[in-house]
């Protein structure tokens, strides 16, 4: 048997990073993709120092040319796709009175319709090879949460598309599975670009709830479990011989999803949430 050859999206750190080293390990013949490469050192460091190869390619989410170049190449090059990870993503801290609707159909493209085009342009290979896709979304895939409601509404839309998708996709022997991570300490906070006291002055009406909905944040991600770890439940479905449709990353990720699915009228995530924005 040689090698799977796995297409993952959005590596240059965090997760993404963990995923393609973790895979690599496990065996994968490991297509690390990112969609600026002039990130690509902490990888290929990364990778130099636990003694794997990764095979780093140029792919942006929300360029159709990029797409379709990555894939031909990994073609060209390996004759077939035998998973494809999408993880890439951005995150998104706003409520829809203070930003644009340019705003959220940015977060949309970035983190639901970057997934959809990267899926449709690689399902013909894994129906060929009898593959299988694993999504990384977020436990806000299933909980809506204060001032991330378009970053809620894309993962909310990407869980809704795999759902849908996987009784589908079983009939041409193709598997689709969802991992959900709670709060993970990585690059993904940071790279939002937040400036809390800025955006609290510039909040209006809304600045109370923002400045409370920080703090508990901030404290979340104090106590977030590590990319590593993440990456390792992400990567155990990827190499799972049944992998499951839905899965968490952390004892913290079930709980928190399990009050949604147990909640038949909104009112114990309401509770819930409304608790992060008193102040």
């Amino acid at each position: 048997m040689t090698s799977p050859i796995t297409l993952i999206t959005g590596t240059s750190s965090g997760i993404g990073l963990e995923i393609a080293l973790q895979s690599a390990a496990a065996g994968h013949t490991v297509i690390a993709t990112m969609r600026d490469l002039a990130k690509a050192g902490a990888l290929r460091d990364a990778a130099s120092a636990n003694g794997v190869t990764v095979d780093i390619r140029q792919l942006d989410v929300t360029d159709a040319a990029s797409i379709e170049a990555c894939v031909a190449s990994v073609i060209a090059d390996h004759g077939r796709i035998d998973a494809l990870v999408n993880n890439a993503g951005a995150g998104h801290v706003a409520t829809i009175e203070n930003e644009t609707l340019d705003d959220v159909r940015q977060v949309m493209e970035v983190n639901f319709f970057g997934v959809v085009a990267v899926t449709k342009a690689v399902m013909p290979l894994l129906r060929a090879s009898g593959g299988r896709i694993v999504t990384v979304t977020s436990v806000g895939g299933a909980v809506g949460q204060p001032f991330s409601e378009a970053y809620c509404a894309a993962k909310f839309a990407v869980e809704g598309f795999m759902e849908s998708l996987a009784p589908v996709a079983a009939t041409v022997g193709v598997s689709v599975s969802v991992v959900e991570p709670g709060a993970v300490a990585s690059e993904f906070v940071p790279n939002i670009g937040l400036s809390s006291a800025k955006m609290v002055a510039e909040a209006g009406a809304y600045g109370p709830a923002l400045g409370a909905y920080l703090a508990t944040s901030g404290s979340s991600f104090a106590r977030a479990q590590s990319s590593a770890d993440a990456a390792a439940a992400i990567v155990a479905v990827l190499v799972a011989d049944a992998p499951p449709a839905r899965s968490q990353t952390s004892d913290g990720a079930r709980a928190f999803v399990g009050t949604k699915y147990s909640d038949l009228d909104g009112s114990a995530v309401q509770h819930l949430t409304r608790g992060w924005v008193a102040s």
